[in-house]
């Protein structure tokens, strides 16, 4: 590490504290030549996601696009802007867990609608409107439709879970 006054590239580390809720570590430096005190922090260096886009173009994923999207989906609803935060963090998290470096911008795209789905509806479909090109009503129409069917199927799964459930403790 170079003192960023000097130059000069011995120094020594004062104090390390976590920072920025344990994502980074913050260390107090001291130089050994000029004796000047500087700070750094240190961060895991996340090797970035390519996204392929429809015409096979390749791009850095940027966050702030799909962050961008969102909140345009979202706008109006009564979704905070901190869980539109959390749901872009939790697709980043997603993608960085991938053994893949590569991902398509149509994965991204349904996996931003599986996270807004259950967040919803409004945003949901905005954002699906976007992301599927809808050329007019009749696609609104559609994806609704899909939507409820896919709704009355996740809640009769939850009542099949649930009898399964109560069958499995009133057979013990």
């Amino acid at each position: 590490m170079l003192c960023p006054f000097c130059s000069y590239s011995d120094n020594r580390v004062l104090e390390s504290r976590l920072a920025e809720e344990g994502e980074s570590v913050r260390r107090r430096r001291e130089c050994k030549q000029c004796r000047r005190r500087f700070t750094t922090y240190e961060r895991i260096e996340f090797v970035p996601t390519v996204v392929i886009k429809r015409n096979g173009r390749r791009e850095a994923f940027d966050r702030s696009k799909v962050l961008r999207g969102v909140m345009i989906a979202c706008e109006k609803t009564d979704v905070p802007a901190e869980l539109i935060e959390q749901l872009v963090d939790d697709l980043q998290a997603e993608l960085q867990q991938r053994s893949s470096r590569e991902v398509t911008s149509a994965e991204i795209g349904e996996m931003v609608l599986a996270l807004l789905k259950p967040l919803n509806e409004v945003a949901y479909v905005r954002f699906a409107s976007v992301y599927r090109k809808f050329k007019g009503v009749a696609d609104f129409v559609s994806e609704l439709q899909t939507f409820e069917a896919n709704a009355e199927l996740d809640s009769l799964k939850a009542r099949l879970e649930r009898l399964a459930a109560a069958h499995d403790q009133s057979a013990d």
